[in-house]
């Protein structure tokens, strides 16, 4: 299971099943620009951002626990599902869901064929981690307040969190993979790509099987009239109204990484191209191809396929072109080939009929695994026998 074994690719030169999202917006992604992600000798680094908002506990806005109280606690079982895997003692249940599995079980099984070892920041979560993480900020910050206040955070708290982040991101020393779990996050980023002036109306995905858009409209037409931020608001004005800690932490280690030169890959879909407008919207105007030529965005197939078949582009492709021409800089967006058609698992097969889709970096650490050659034929045979364990070792402690 730990080997890395060669992997067929396409007639683009990407691995098997793997598309570049976007159209208008997209950058060349050629052997060159992939080299650090390629390159087997090349260590990396994995950060898993945890993160909490109050607009989570909105009835119906995230799938990500069927609810409010469940989803305080998704961030800290996914977590310990990513680091210790099915099989390892977990005190956090994972929360009951709709259908599917927890994407950290995909992340996992990526994880350790890349022989990563996790690093958890944690940010406002109900309860601290007991396991090692971190310490970004007091955990008494709690929660984000929900961004529908117009509120979400003190301006001294995002500066604080972006501080971090930045210092974080200058110091690093290899290529970064970065991950997050924020339930109620890609609310927040729907709020923060319309305060920046990104056209995002059925644009934003989610966990559920059908995204609540008008709930998550309304929230953020609430939120951003509450907060009056003016034309061009600066960044850190944008998240202390509707943001999340997450997003100022991570603008901030991107910030940073100018310095550094590190490439990153970030983990997601509109979250990712959230925070990385948001450092571009902090960087000079000469400096923003500089990051974009620095940062790849991995996905999932089931996210970068969702609502092709009403046009003839998906909306995450859409939003990646959409942002691009807010920041005006190509961006680099992958999506990787695993897909679970015809696996035996039902909550495998659950997101391919449209559940979870994405979450806990899963779409970034399968990329990556493919990009260093791990067929998706042994990533689906992983990820079952994973589940498989998973299933016959349940947790039964309760927060």
């Amino acid at each position: 299971m730990d080997s890395l074994p060669s992997t067929p690719s396409d007639a683009s030169g990407l691995p098997q099943g793997c598309q570049q999202l976007g159209r208008l917006g997209a950058s060349l992604l050629d052997a060159a620009a992939l080299g650090p992600w390629i390159a087997r000798d090349q260590p990396v680094d994995l950060l898993l951002v945890l993160a909490a908002t109050r607009t989570a506990e909105h009835e119906g806005i995230s799938a990500a626990g069927s609810t409010a109280a469940s989803r305080r606690y998704t961030a800290l079982a996914d977590a310990e599902l990513l680091i210790h895997g099915p099989s390892g003692q977990r005190r956090w249940p994972l929360p009951p869901l709709p259908a599917g599995v927890s994407p950290a079980l995909l992340s996992h099984v990526a994880a350790r064929r890349l022989k990563l070892a996790p690093h958890v920041a944690a940010l406002g979560l109900a309860q601290e981690p007991d396991f090692p993480h971190l310490e970004i900020e007091a955990m008494d910050q709690g929660p984000s307040a929900c961004l529908s206040s117009g509120a979400a955070m003190p301006l001294p708290r995002v500066q604080h969190l972006w501080r971090q982040g930045e210092l974080l991101g200058r110091r690093l020393q290899r290529p970064l993979v970065l991950a997050e779990c924020v339930p109620g996050g890609t609310t927040t980023a729907q709020a923060v790509l319309t305060a920046l002036g990104v056209e995002v109306a059925h644009l934003i995905s989610g966990s559920a099987r059908q995204p609540p858009q008008q709930l998550k409209q309304e929230l953020v037409s609430r939120g951003l009239q509450r907060a009056s931020l003016g034309a061009h608001p600066a960044a850190k004005q944008i998240l202390a109204a509707v943001g999340d800690p997450f997003q100022a932490f991570t603008a901030g280690v991107l910030l940073g990484a100018v310095s550094s030169g590190q490439p990153l890959l970030l983990g997601g879909g509109c979250q990712m191209l959230a925070v990385l407008a948001l450092a571009m919207q902090a960087l000079p105007v000469s400096q923003r191809e500089r990051l974009a030529d620095q940062v790849l965005i991995g996905t999932t197939g089931w996210l970068a396929d969702e609502g092709v078949a009403a046009a003839s582009q998906s909306p995450l492709g859409r939003l990646v072109d959409a942002t691009a021409a807010r920041v005006d800089t190509s961006l680099s967006v992958l999506a990787c080939g695993v897909r679970f058609q015809s696996s035996a698992h039902q909550p495998l097969r659950d997101y391919e009929r449209g559940y979870v889709k994405e979450g806990v970096g899963a779409g970034a650490l399968l990329l990556l695994a493919q990009l260093r050659g791990c067929s998706c034929a042994d990533l689906v045979l992983d990820c079952e026998h994973a589940l498989e364990q998973l299933l016959s070792r349940p947790v039964t402690s309760i927060p």
